[in-house]
C-alpha cells in the first residue's frame, strides 16, 4: 500500500509522519482510525468532528509521547475545554469502541454499498463512473460535466440528501451516518440508484 510506502520513506528520512484523520478517523472506513489497515504509525494525528459523537465542537491531536515537548499550559487556545464534548466523547467510545464489533459492523456495510455502487457504474456505463472510497465513505466519480449535481438533485427530490465532490463537483459522494440500518442503507442506495437512472434519461445520454 503506498501508505506504507510513504510510512517507509518518511522514516528513512526522519521526517515526521503526521496523519489528517479528522474526515475519515472516528470509524469512518471501519476501524477507529483510518490508516490502521496500512499497519502504520504515524508520529501526530489529527482528529475532529465526529469526535464528539453529538455534534459538540471538539479536535485532538495525538501525539508521540518522545514528541509532546510542552510544558504544562505552553500550549493554549481560545476555544478549547469543551466539558460537554468531552462528555460525550468518552461515551461513545466506551459504547462503541471497547470491541471490534462495530468497525466489522461499519465494514460489513460498506460491503453492502460497494457491491451496489459498482451494480450503479455496470447498469450506466454512460456515465463513465469510477468507484472511489470504503467504508461508510464511499462514492462515484462521473466524467459526465455536471452528472453528479443533477443526480444530487434528483435524489434531493426523492428524499435522499448528499453534496457532490471532488475538484469539479464530479462524485457522487456518499457519508451515512455510522450508526444506520442496513435497511436505512438499503432504500438510500435505492432512491440513488433511481435518481442516476432519472439523471441519465434527463441528460440524453
Amino acid at each position: 500500500p503506498w501508505l506504507k510506502r510513504l510510512a517507509q520513506m518518511t522514516q528513512e528520512r526522519e521526517i515526521l509522519l503526521i496523519v489528517d484523520d479528522i474526515k475519515v478517523g472516528c470509524g469512518r472506513t471501519g476501524p477507529f482510525f483510518s490508516f490502521e489497515r496500512a499497519g502504520i504509525q504515524p508520529d501526530l494525528v489529527c482528529l475532529a468532528k465526529s469526535l464528539s459523537a453529538y455534534g459538540n465542537p471538539m479536535a485532538v491531536v495525538l501525539i508521540r509521547p518522545e514528541l509532546d515537548c510542552w510544558k504544562p499550559g505552553e500550549h493554549s487556545g481560545t476555544f478549547r475545554g469543551n466539558n460537554l464534548a468531552f462528555v460525550t466523547a468518552t461515551a461513545a467510545i466506551e459504547e462503541y469502541w471497547q470491541t471490534d464489533t462495530f468497525a466489522k459492523e461499519i465494514t460489513d456495510k460498506g460491503e453492502v454499498m460497494k457491491k451496489r455502487l459498482q451494480e450503479m457504474i455496470e447498469r450506466y456505463p454512460e456515465i463513465g463512473g469510477e468507484h472511489r472510497g470504503l467504508g461508510l465513505i464511499q462514492g462515484i466519480a462521473c466524467k459526465v460535466p455536471g452528472l453528479a449535481k443533477k443526480v444530487s438533485n434528483e435524489a434531493f427530490q426523492r428524499g435522499l440528501i448528499f453534496e457532490p465532490m471532488g475538484v469539479d463537483k464530479e462524485v457522487i459522494n456518499l457519508q451515512p451516518t455510522l450508526t444506520l440500518s442496513l435497511d436505512t442503507l438499503t432504500k438510500a442506495l435505492d432512491i440513488l440508484e433511481e435518481s442516476i437512472g432519472a439523471a441519465v434519461s434527463d441528460n440524453h445520454l
